[in-house]
């Protein structure tokens, strides 16, 4: 009986749908134009993977080209490198992951303490400058200070008597280079995101933990950590989502095309765009393209998955 009640009252409280357009049509109008945006800049393109499985002509373009079934997958194989820049993108990003979620919430609790308001200011835009600056720029700071013959950093070694030190002809110091310039360009921004959430916390627990005489560490630990886990786990969902996709600029700019440091610096991203300058063969690099995407989605599905098992509250969807 009580499902019955249940159901009439569901169906009562379902409102058609020209009913909301006619209430909510100002609501609908405003959401329009991201809609819009969504659909040229993310749905239409994807109509172009066609070319994954096509052997392109300029003269067919993407949709009249020959189609040559899975010999583009065929070739990215043959190239033997595939699961070389796979391995590599997907450790980077593990990384980039585990640490800035470290160094994100740590640099927001951190200035969260921070009681004097000018000094949290200061503070702050200093930790952000860093994201303003382009890949290029610290691509080519980065090559002037630690540049064999006149780079900076040898130029002090060589003052006090030291051997210089050859960066760009040593493959194995590279995944340490590019794990600390990426936190330090996004430990700033990222911050934000936890520095809101924390200023969204209910003061009064704080407050109760004072009196009940806890110290400013307990009140981190046992209080902001836990608050700011629902926030840590979307943000986290979010980055794992593109957990094979690499940084390009800053696999690009930082490495150029060095064949030395590619064993240790090659991401699926600069693999497709030198595959597309050298050969320009399109249909491959679509297919790189291609299984790039569907890694990325099985990832994100399989992670988000998990959690909404674990903890629904934490899940995606």
């Amino acid at each position: 009986m009580d499902i019955r009640m249940n159901k009439q009252t569901k169906m009562k409280t379902k409102m058609p749908f020209k009913k909301v357009i006619r209430k909510h049509w100002m609501l609908l109008l405003m959401l329009l134009p991201a809609v819009v945006y969504v659909i040229i800049f993310s749905y239409v393109p994807m109509t172009g993977l066609v070319m994954a499985f096509k052997r392109y002509t300029y003269a067919g373009g993407i949709y009249f080209s020959p189609w040559n079934g899975l010999k583009n997958f065929r070739a990215l194989m043959i190239e033997g490198k595939l699961g070389m820049v796979t391995r590599n993108t997907f450790l980077y990003n593990l990384a980039f992951i585990f640490l800035g979620v470290v160094f994100e919430m740590g640099s927001a609790i951190l200035l969260n303490e921070i009681l004097s308001k000018k000094f949290k200011k200061i503070s702050q835009s200093i930790m952000f400058l860093p994201y303003f600056i382009s890949w290029v720029v610290a691509g080519a700071i980065m090559y002037n200070v630690f540049n064999y013959e006149k780079g900076v950093v040898n130029g002090i070694l060589n003052l006090i008597g030291l051997q210089p030190f050859d960066l760009y002809n040593t493959p194995k110091a590279w995944p340490f280079v590019l794990i600390f310039l990426r936190l330090w360009k996004q430990t700033g921004y990222g911050s934000v995101v936890y520095l809101a959430a924390i200023t969204g916390l209910d003061q009064e627990m704080y407050e109760a933990a004072s009196i009940d005489g806890a110290s400013q560490w307990q009140k981190i630990r046992y209080l902001t950590i836990p608050s700011l886990v629902p926030t840590m786990m979307i943000m986290v969902l979010l980055a794992i989502g593109n957990i094979f996709r690499g940084d390009f600029g800053l696999f690009y700019q930082t490495v150029k095309s060095s064949a030395l440091l590619q064993p240790y610096t090659d991401v699926i991203d600069t693999y497709v765009f030198r595959l597309l300058i050298d050969s320009s063969d399109y249909g491959v690099s679509s297919a790189a393209g291609l299984y790039q995407s569907i890694l990325c989605f099985v990832t994100i599905m399989i992670c988000n998955g998990i959690v909404k098992k674990l903890q629904p509250d934490y899940a995606l969807y």
